[in-house]
C-alpha cells in the first residue's frame, strides 16, 4: 500500500466511526433543556413551562390541610363515672329487716359482684327489674334501684360502683408502642393521653399522622399538632378507632443528582432545596444548575393563578424552572414547595455531552487505525 493510499485511509475510517457515534447517540440521564422546552404549550406541546419567581412561589405554596371537623372538636369530655353499654357494675344492697327480699337469714347484706350492662344499656336487679344504666352515673342508678326496692322492703340502702369500663373503649393500631384496646378512663379521656397509654408513637414525630375514625366519619391530624394546637387534642368516645402511621407523601428525583430515587417526605413541608439535599444535591461532575425542573400535575385553580388565566379546566401539566445560578436562585429553591408526586429533574451540563463525544471518538481512534489498516490490506482504498 502506498503512502498516499494510507494517508487517505485514516481520515476516511475516522469519519466513518464519528458518523456511527453521532448517529447512534450517547448515553445520558434524560432530556436536555432544549428538549424540555420543545414540549411547552408555546411550541405546540402539552406542558406549561414557568420560571419560578416570588409570585409563582406564593401561588403554589398550597399544602393539604389536616385537622378535625367540628363534630370531633365540639365533642365534650366523657364523664369519668358515666356508664356505657358493656360496663360492669358492682352492687351492694342492705335491707332493714332480718329476712329481706334479697338477704338471707344470716345477714341483711346482699352483694352482686358483677352486673353487666347489656348492649341496650340496661341491667337487671332482682325485684327492681330492668334499669337503664347507660348514660347514667352510678349515683343515678343507685337512686333508681333504691326507689324501686323501697316499695317492697323498708328503707333499703344501695351502693353502686363501676367495676370495669369495658363499654367505653378505644382501639389503637399502627405505629405505637402497644397496639390494643384501651378503656376510656379519667386519665385517658383525650387523644394524646390515650396514645401515651398505648406506649406512644414508634415513628419520627415529624412524619407521624393520627387518624381517628368515629362511626362513618374520620379525620386526620399531624401528631405534633396535638401539642401545637390544643383544640386538636379531642375528647374520645367509646368505639373510636385510632390509627398512627407515617406520612405517605413522596417525590421522585431524576437526572444529574446524587441519587435517583423515589423519596418520602421527612418533614411536614418540603422545599425544592431540601428535596435536592435529601438525594445528595446536584451531581458535581454532571449537573447543570440553571436546569433544575419540577414537574407536576397542577389543579386548574392553581394553574390559572400561576398563568394569570381563568379558562383552564382540569389538572394541567406544569414544568417549573429553577435557575440556581441567578442571584436569588437559591432563595427561590428554598421557598418553592414540593408536593406529593412531584418530580425533580436536573439536566446535564452541555459540556458533559461534549465530553462523552470526545471520549467516544478518542476511544475509537484505535478502531479507526485498525479500519485503515484493514482497508489497505484488503485493497478497499484505491490509488
Amino acid at each position: 500500500m502506498t503512502s498516499r493510499q494510507y494517508r487517505w485511509a485514516r481520515p476516511i475510517a475516522f469519519l466513518l466511526v464519528a458518523t456511527l457515534v453521532a448517529g447512534c447517540g450517547l448515553p445520558r440521564v434524560g432530556p436536555n433543556k432544549r428538549e424540555l422546552y420543545a414540549g411547552s404549550v408555546q411550541r405546540q406541546g402539552d406542558a406549561f413551562i414557568v420560571t419560578v419567581n416570588d409570585r409563582v412561589t406564593r401561588a403554589t405554596a398550597v399544602q393539604p390541610a389536616l385537622g378535625f371537623t367540628e363534630d370531633f372538636l365540639n365533642a365534650g369530655l366523657l364523664g369519668s363515672d358515666r356508664i356505657s353499654p358493656g360496663d360492669t357494675l358492682g352492687l351492694t344492697i342492705w335491707e332493714n329487716v332480718d329476712d329481706g327480699l334479697l338477704s338471707g337469714p344470716t345477714g341483711n347484706q346482699t352483694v352482686l359482684e358483677e352486673v353487666q350492662v347489656d348492649g341496650s344499656g340496661f341491667i337487671f336487679v332482682p325485684y327492681a327489674g330492668r334499669i337503664k344504666a347507660a348514660g347514667n352515673t352510678p349515683e343515678g342508678v343507685r337512686r333508681v334501684i333504691t326507689e324501686r326496692l323501697d316499695q317492697q322492703t323498708p328503707d333499703p340502702q344501695v351502693e353502686v360502683r363501676r367495676v370495669a369500663g369495658n363499654g367505653s373503649t378505644v382501639s389503637v393500631s399502627g405505629a405505637v408502642g402497644g397496639q390494643g384496646v384501651y378503656p376510656i378512663e379519667a386519665p385517658t379521656r383525650r387523644l394524646s393521653a390515650l396514645i401515651a397509654a398505648a406506649g406512644g408513637i414508634a415513628i419520627a414525630p415529624e412524619v407521624a399522622q393520627i387518624t381517628v375514625i368515629r362511626g362513618d366519619k374520620s379525620a386526620k391530624v399531624w401528631f405534633q399538632d396535638l401539642f401545637k394546637y390544643p383544640q386538636f387534642d379531642i375528647a374520645l368516645r367509646g368505639g373510636d378507632r385510632i390509627l398512627v402511621e407515617a406520612d405517605t407523601r413522596s417525590y421522585t428525583a431524576l437526572g444529574a443528582t446524587g441519587t435517583q430515587a423515589r423519596v418520602t417526605f421527612e418533614t411536614q413541608t418540603l422545599s425544592a432545596l431540601e428535596g435536592l439535599a435529601q438525594v445528595g444535591g446536584l451531581s458535581v461532575s454532571a449537573s447543570d444548575p440553571p436546569g433544575v425542573f419540577v414537574l407536576r400535575n397542577e389543579p386548574a385553580e392553581i394553574a390559572n393563578q400561576v398563568l394569570g388565566r381563568d379558562d383552564l379546566i382540569g389538572a394541567q401539566r406544569m414544568v417549573y424552572v429553577l435557575d440556581l445560578t441567578q442571584p436569588n436562585g437559591m432563595f427561590m429553591a428554598r421557598d418553592f414547595a414540593i408536593r406529593d408526586d412531584d418530580t425533580i429533574y436536573v439536566t446535564e451540563a452541555p459540556y458533559v455531552q461534549w465530553t462523552k463525544v470526545i471520549t467516544a471518538l478518542t476511544g475509537t481512534l484505535g478502531a479507526a487505525e485498525s479500519l485503515a489498516t484493514a482497508s489497505s490490506t484488503f485493497g478497499l482504498v484505491g490509488p
